[in-house]
């Protein structure tokens, strides 16, 4: 049994080391999809979309009417991260540097000083695109934002956090070595740096400085995830909220029975960070036109709204887990932890539940009795304590179709960091949940 847990999430760890944005996250997904038999025919008993690169719609059909409904699980595959400016490129003071953007809710202080890398693609006006991963593998170089030394910082330590650290000082460190000029030049480049590290692009990857208007560069934290502890009983890495959901619910779709009547679907949306918003996430009318795909191809005359209607779902997220060192933050009566096995909560959003939806008690009722019957721990818990903060999820984007839906995902240490803190324990439990979900 154990042996069964640290096979599953050595696959979890490889894939968090392969997957740092959310186009690799969606091209990960699609591959492990086609290895399994899924295909581009919606008449198929095994049927993928994607859109953009970026989300991501499975479905297996079971032996039910579409009438009847689909076993959905949303996640989501995008993570807070910096992201390069349209015009990123500056020098100052002798160094050229990437000027960024955050992206979601980060703390900017956790950024700085640390080993970072480029992800992401470049595309050329002539529609093609250059593939960008540099900091991952050994050799390549790395990249940092430097911090300010604590000698010289006794005017930021008497400020707060968010005026301490601005996001205009979020510049990425790209090099120091000036362009190579001669003595007797006549007209020296201005910034030598920036043009040096420009012409080293063009050399090596033939891009140009307004290529980089048009790209997509992510920076997020070089390095590996791996086990933490003595025990191995943790997971440490960039990027499990909320990849770690994506790829237990991906496995589990892949994984479940052939014999289940339910038809199953996952969803994996970006943009989750900011709000859910864009054509690739889940305000978006994507999912509507995967239902009527399917809905039309394997039962013409049900409307789709009808399998909207009937559809159950979960809202694949994580949760904030009990911190040893701020527990004063959690209400330790409905609270998750570590260990624990997944998390149901009935609601998200702040204050007064707002920015939410709510489970209803008989469908809650119901996800709680299939896992109780496969004897899969779970527990339940909000996030934070009340008026202390809050958050949302997809929950309310599906909602809003007339489905039920119930948040159910692991908890997490030092969530939206760059090193987030996931159980070995959570991430099967969460697995064989899912599963149990698609085959109840």
């Amino acid at each position: 049994r154990l042996d069964d847990v640290y096979a599953f999430v050595d696959g979890y760890i490889d894939f968090l080391n392969h997957c740092k944005t959310e186009r690799e996250t969606v091209a990960f997904c699609e591959k492990t999809l086609r290895a399994h038999g899924f295909g581009d025919d919606p008449k198929g008993k095994r049927y993928l979309k994607t859109l953009r690169g970026k989300c991501l719609f499975a479905f297996r059909k079971g032996t039910e009417p579409m009438s009847s409904g689909i076993s959905l699980v949303a996640a989501h595959a995008d993570c807070p991260r910096l992201d390069f400016k349209q015009h990123p490129f500056v020098e100052e003071a002798g160094f050229a540097q990437g000027k960024t953007h955050y992206y979601g809710g980060l703390r900017k202080y956790q950024w700085l000083s640390r080993p970072l890398a480029l992800h992401g693609v470049i595309c050329r006006d002539d529609g093609s695109t250059v593939p960008v991963c540099i900091g991952e593998e050994p050799g390549d170089p790395l990249f940092t934002i430097a911090d300010l030394l604590p000698h010289l910082a006794h005017d930021q330590v008497t400020k707060s956090i968010k005026d301490a650290f601005e996001g205009e000082k979020l510049n990425v460190i790209l090099g120091n070595r000036p362009k190579d000029e001669p003595e007797d030049a006549k007209d020296k480049a201005e910034t030598p740096v920036k043009q040096a590290i420009l012409e080293l692009l063009q050399k090596k990857y033939g891009v140009s400085e307004e290529d980089f208007i048009t790209a997509e560069i992510e920076v997020v934290p070089a390095g590996r995830a791996g086990y933490v502890g003595f025990d191995r009983s943790l997971v440490g890495g960039y990027g499990q909220d909320d990849r770690i959901c994506v790829y237990t619910a991906l496995m589990a779709l892949c994984e479940a029975g052939d014999s289940a009547a339910k038809n199953m679907a996952l969803m994996v949306w970006d943009k989750e960070e900011i709000g859910s918003e864009g054509a690739t996430g889940a305000s978006s009318r994507f999912i509507s036109y995967c239902f009527e795909d399917v809905t039309r191809a394997h039962e013409p005359e049900t409307p789709v709204g009808h399998v909207f209607l009937a559809t159950q779902a979960l809202s694949a997220d994580v949760t904030a887990g009990m911190d040893p060192d701020y527990q004063e933050t959690h209400e330790k009566h409905n609270s998750a932890n570590l260990g624990f096995g997944p998390c149901f909560e009935k609601y998200t959003g702040s204050g007064g539940k707002y920015s939410a939806s709510e489970a209803h008690a008989e469908y809650y009722a119901s996800v709680r009795g299939v896992f109780n019957r496969k004897a899969i721990p779970w527990q339940a818990g909000e996030l934070g304590r009340v008026d202390h903060g809050g958050g949302g999820t997809v929950a309310l984007f599906l909602a809003a179709y007339g489905m039920n839906v119930v948040d159910c995902g692991p908890a997490l240490l030092a969530m939206h960091s760059p090193f987030e803190l996931s159980s070995v324990v959570d991430i099967y439990a969460c697995f064989e949940a899912y599963r149990a979900f698609y085959e109840a």
